[in-house]
């Protein structure tokens, strides 16, 4: 992660968001202490608001792309500035391309087969998705065959108030969706809910 931020495990999903507003939006999540931050690639002009957010803020943020998965996909998103490549399943594919343009890799798992595929592809983090369904005991028994470096994000169903059931199963960050951020809603209120789950984060450090 780029060594000017700060380098909380959290990641802004920006779904939905439009390339006028993306850069605002942005700011007002960066200024909470996310600096992490997706655009879905089914949003409106995705490639378009990647590059803004980019522009506007790229040396303060990593930026990247979410619910990517095709592997032609990946170059695009690099040539407009992207980061990282964050997925809702694990194709090696994707992992393999990402990794040959020196971006990170967030592939989507579930399963231990996918787990370690997606390891053995090269990606950086494991995205849980959807943790809601497996849960924290689910995690926790994933956790437990895996090698203890990995690094493990919770994504669906995350909260500031369940935050502390994941972490206490071995996740080391999240990634936060409709809890942040929606079409529609006001600067105002995405910045508190942003200060929402970095302080609940926060809170969690102090206590570990």
């Amino acid at each position: 992660m780029n060594s000017k931020i700060h380098h909380r495990p959290l990641v802004a999903i920006l779904r939905g968001v439009q390339p006028d507003e993306v850069a605002d939006v942005a700011d007002s999540i960066i200024e909470a202490g996310i600096a992490i931050l997706e655009v879905t690639m089914n949003s409106p002009h995705p490639l378009e608001s990647i590059k803004r957010m980019a522009v506007a803020a790229g040396s303060k943020a990593d930026i990247g792309a979410g619910t990517v998965t095709e592997r032609d996909d990946v170059e695009a998103i690099f040539d407009v500035g992207g980061q990282l490549i964050i997925s809702p399943n694990m194709d090696p594919e994707v992992i393999r391309q990402t990794k040959g343009l020196n971006m990170k890799s967030y592939p989507g798992c579930q399963t231990p087969t996918e787990c370690f595929s997606a390891l053995k592809a090269g990606a950086d983090v494991l995205k849980i998705f959807p943790a809601s369904t497996i849960g924290p005991s689910g995690i926790k028994a994933l956790r437990a065959t895996l090698p203890k470096e990995t690094q493990i994000y919770a994504v669906g169903g995350v909260n500031a108030d369940n935050m502390s059931d994941y972490t206490k199963v071995g996740v080391n960050g999240f990634g936060i969706g409709s809890a942040l951020y929606a079409p529609g809603k006001s600067l105002e209120a995405i910045h508190k809910s942003a200060l929402e789950f970095v302080r609940a984060w926060d809170a969690l450090q102090l206590k570990s």
